[in-house]
């Protein structure tokens, strides 16, 4: 199939201009058109985001969400690229889930899927799950999310495992005993409302820990490689920068609802704002922004959490946590702090930064490159209406919020996975 995208223009670019894409990649731009062709609408061009952390609920959870509604979601928000994490049920701990989640996703014409699997044998964080199969099976990366590692013993040697097969063990770093029964950031906000606070401390220490077992594999020449997910605190973020200067293999990842919301958005005790690690201070998200411009943040993720309706509209103390909002999480990052960050540098941490992470090419615009990309209008402002999005959690803290910076088209594999109407 060929397509031909006109009336487009390249990142801080004015001039118009045509790009054509052929069985899958980029042929080139600016040659006379063939094919299918759409007008671009004067939308500026980039590489399809990735996404390193979402929560598709499939297998087991589709009354959250399945694979056709948060890739379409994905899609949506201009991701060509998703990997989704293996707190499911049963848990994403067999080369065969594995396989099949990669072979639905496939035939659905939305965003490429990565499935990460788990690093222990059902997540209990005992036994290490099959690690090698499941890499030949197609996993991204290793990972209990949705769990923390409590054992040292288990993460230090799936650590090394996984370093031996050139894979990435991602971890939610947060020490339960010290989160206990917090359901928000411990501090004055939390003893205002007299709800169990979960401090920065229970991020921090699991952080110096983990850096810790780390720092001993490296001196043993090990290639472990630690990535930090959803990092919410400056003091974490401290001690990763540190780490990072004793050149240590540590990646992390921060997420918008850090950036834009905090502990203030609870006053109203709605769990809509009940988020793990939890909303922390206007100061740790300052510090996360710092960590983004002077690199110490490796990438974007938005860690993607849908849920029912009716589980959100539970008390504080027995809601799930997450957010679902991947189809604006390029909107709200451009609004936010398109300003501070540049077009340029949003883009790389959305595109080529997670890429790089992984170990996968670096996403290009130039001929012979995937045909994966996304249109994006830098100019118009949009509200933010839930009733429309993909994803089943049609609900979002921002709702009504004027955005700008929303995708109007996304490619992927040179076939239409979306397009706004």
């Amino acid at each position: 199939m060929t397509l031909t995208i006109t009336n487009i223009k390249r990142p801080n670019s004015t001039t118009t201009e045509s790009i054509t894409l052929e069985n899958g990649v980029i042929k080139g731009w600016n040659i006379p058109a063939e094919g299918k062709t759409i007008d671009g609408q004067g939308g500026t061009v980039a590489p399809a985001l990735i996404e390193l952390h979402a929560h598709l609920r499939e297998p087991g959870q589709t009354e959250k969400e399945d694979l056709a509604s948060g890739l379409a979601a994905a899609a949506a928000g201009g991701y060509g690229t998703v990997v989704c994490m293996p707190n499911t049920v049963p848990v994403i701990d067999d080369p065969a889930i594995v396989r099949s989640l990669i072979e639905k996703a496939n035939g659905l014409g939305f965003a490429h899927l990565h499935p990460a699997a788990a690093l222990t044998k059902g997540q209990n964080g005992e036994a290490l799950a099959e690690l090698t199969y499941l890499k030949d099976a197609g996993a991204a990366m290793f990972t209990d999310d949705g769990r923390t590692n409590e054992n040292a013993r288990v993460l230090r040697l799936g650590l090394e495992y996984a370093g031996s097969l050139g894979m990435m063990v991602s971890v939610h770093a947060e020490d339960a005993s010290l989160r206990a029964d917090g359901v928000m950031n411990e501090g004055a906000v939390s003893e205002a409302l007299g709800l169990p606070g979960n401090p920065a401390a229970a991020e921090a220490a699991r952080v110096a820990r983990d850096l810790e077992i780390l720092a001993g594999l490296h001196a043993q020449g090990s290639k472990a490689h630690l990535h930090v997910q959803h990092l919410s605190t400056a003091r974490a973020l401290e001690l990763v920068r540190g780490a990072k200067a004793l050149g240590l293999n540590v990646t992390c990842e921060v997420c918008p609802h850090h950036l834009t919301l905090t502990d203030e958005a609870l006053r109203g005790f709605d769990a809509l704002y009940k988020v793990a690690p939890p909303l922390r201070t206007q100061n740790d998200a300052d510090a996360l922004l710092e960590g983004l411009k002077d690199g110490t943040v490796d990438c974007i993720a938005t860690d993607h959490a849908p849920h029912t309706r009716a589980e959100k509209e539970r008390d504080l103390l027995d809601a799930p946590s997450g957010i679902a909002y991947i189809e604006l999480a390029f909107p709200l990052m451009y609004t936010r702090f398109g300003a501070d960050l540049g077009l340029e540098k949003l883009l790389d941490l959305m595109t080529a930064a997670p890429a790089r992470l992984m170990g996968w090419p670096v996403p290009s615009l130039e001929a012979g490159a995937p045909a994966d990309l996304v249109l994006l209008d830098l100019e118009t402002e949009r509200e933010v209406k839930p009733a429309e999005f993909k994803t089943k959690a049609k609900f979002t803290p921002w709702a009504g919020e004027m955005l700008k910076g929303w995708p109007l088209l996304t490619v992927v594999g040179g076939q239409v996975a979306y397009r706004r109407e």
